[in-house]
């Protein structure tokens, strides 16, 4: 059977316009994966089973459940479906796949069309439908904005989000029986950043995660559907104790170099992490950075502040400048940096390498000095997420100010450069392959934010201007720079 749901859902991803796709956020779950995430829910044998599948699409994830049924390994007196589908276009594929089981399993379904989020919200609030002992799902991947209408009604329930595949979690969340489980794919973008910070609190508050299955390729999990995101299977115990959590690996959906690992909880959230970021070792042993005895102090204790480059160009538009001229200060993009240091001004450059200075930009200006700036943004392309640069205040020898760009984060102390040492000590450190892998270990996507940077820990002080010092005579030597830094923590 589960052969015969394959091949439709490739008809239908094929014949399905990329445009419909992307507006309703619908992925197709591959049978494959369908099949792993059945398989991770734990084996029972009586009672009766209230499934959830929210997004069914054309049932693959329900499909795979049930055959974990047949098998036995999920032996249930009675199972109840409830498939929630917005695209009313695969509600006949939808039933004809649940119809399939009915006369090999005790089974009964309802295709539910409409809003789940207004559906969930309904029964949340009026206390009807809920009481679910199971939830399978692959939910749909799109933004809400802040002033949706989407966003009010989960904020009636006490969900705070940005993406609908959180607020399906979300809402799953409350709609489940006390030690109900719930096993879903979904972005690995949750794990950090503050747009997800309520989430993450509500999902650690009301369940405890049990196991985590990480997709290390960005572009295999939905590959006929050209996602290109790292993504995760997560299951959950609605009211659980927290405990040991089950990560596994693997590059795609084959499964074929599957490897697995037991953590403490305290290794998936780190114990005093107020932001609640949730990191998914892939490997027993603690990283370079976490072993290192040199790498205990927050920015706080070094007197240091990252900051997200405060121009923000589309609102300063007016006071723009495409090459330096009277009155103009230098404007730092991404694109002004590469390896060998900053280039500027760059003639021909698509953005402006200069902004007025005038009372309108001047408290959007640092004075000139030496800075550590990291972009936001990397190429996948790129071995580092985190690639770090130092501004040296020769190359504007005659400017007094400077404009960073919002997409640069720039380390200083209190709006003003950093000692020249500790300017290229902190990039040095943040280069290093150390806390490369640290940083991988919470973050799935190309985007550094500024509080990302604020929640790691640093080298002291003292040590980051020795490890400047001797930093400066390193011309791209990746190896020699990570050689320095574990000489650092051998002191």
């Amino acid at each position: 059977m589960l052969s015969a749901i394959e091949q439709t859902r490739l008809r239908i991803s094929k014949n399905t316009d990329a445009k419909w796709k992307s507006r309703l956020g619908q992925f197709f779950t591959p049978v494959s994966t369908a099949q792993f995430m059945a398989g991770l829910f734990p084996e029972i044998s009586g009672g009766a089973c209230r499934l959830l599948d929210a997004g069914a699409g054309i049932g693959s994830l329900s499909g795979a459940f049930l055959e974990k049924c047949i098998s036995s390994k999920l032996a249930f007196g009675k199972i109840d479906i409830s498939a929630f589908e917005f695209d009313e276009r695969l509600h006949g594929e939808l039933k004809n796949t649940l119809a399939t089981y009915l006369k090999r399993t005790p089974l009964s379904y309802e295709v539910i069309c409409g809003d789940f989020i207004e559906e969930a919200i309904n029964r949340i609030q009026f206390g009807n439908g809920g009481g679910f002992t199971h939830a399978i799902l692959n939910p749909p991947y799109k933004k809400i904005s802040s002033d949706s209408r989407h966003r009010l009604l989960l904020r009636q329930v006490g969900i705070e989000t940005v993406n609908l595949y959180s607020a399906f979690v979300a809402l799953t969340l409350l709609l489940m029986a006390p030690g109900g489980y719930i096993v879903a794919i979904i972005p690995r973008s949750f794990c950090n950043g503050p747009y997800y910070r309520p989430f993450r609190n509500m999902l650690l508050d009301l369940s405890a995660i049990r196991h985590i299955h990480l997709f290390e390729s960005r572009n295999t999990a939905f590959k006929d559907d050209g996602v290109l995101q790292e993504n995760v299977i997560i299951m959950l115990e609605r009211g659980g104790k927290r405990g040991d959590v089950h990560v596994t690996t693997s590059v795609d959906d084959r499964f074929s170099d599957f490897a697995a690992h037991v953590h403490t909880f305290e290794r998936i959230v780190l114990p005093g992490d107020r932001e609640n970021f949730i990191h998914i070792p892939t490997t027993l042993d603690l990283n370079t950075l976490q072993l290192s005895a040199a790498t205990r102090h927050t920015l706080d204790d070094l007197g240091i502040k990252v900051s997200t480059g405060p121009v923000v160009d589309f609102r300063l538009k007016e006071h723009l400048r495409s090459m330096p001229e009277s009155g103009a200060v230098p404007l730092l993009y991404p694109g002004h940096f590469d390896k060998q240091g900053i280039v500027w001004p760059i003639e021909g450059m698509k953005k402006p390498n200069a902004i007025q200075r005038n009372p309108e930009t001047e408290k959007w200006l640092y004075p000139n000095g030496y800075y550590c700036v990291v972009r936001r943004f990397s190429s996948k392309e790129e071995k580092h997420r985190i690639i770090a640069s130092v501004v040296r205040p020769d190359t504007f020898a005659g400017s007094e100010v400077l404009g960073f760009e919002n997409h640069l984060n720039v380390f200083h102390e209190n709006k003003y450069g950093l000692p020249e040492n500790l300017a290229y000590g902190l990039a040095a450190f943040l280069n290093t392959t150390a806390v490369d892998e640290n940083f991988r270990s919470f973050n799935g996507h190309t985007q550094v934010n500024a509080t990302d940077l604020k929640l790691m820990k640093y080298p002291s002080r003292g040590n980051l201007m020795a490890l400047g010092e001797k930093a400066k005579l390193i011309s791209n030597n990746q190896q020699a720079l990570d050689d320095l830094f574990l000489r650092l923590g051998q002191k």
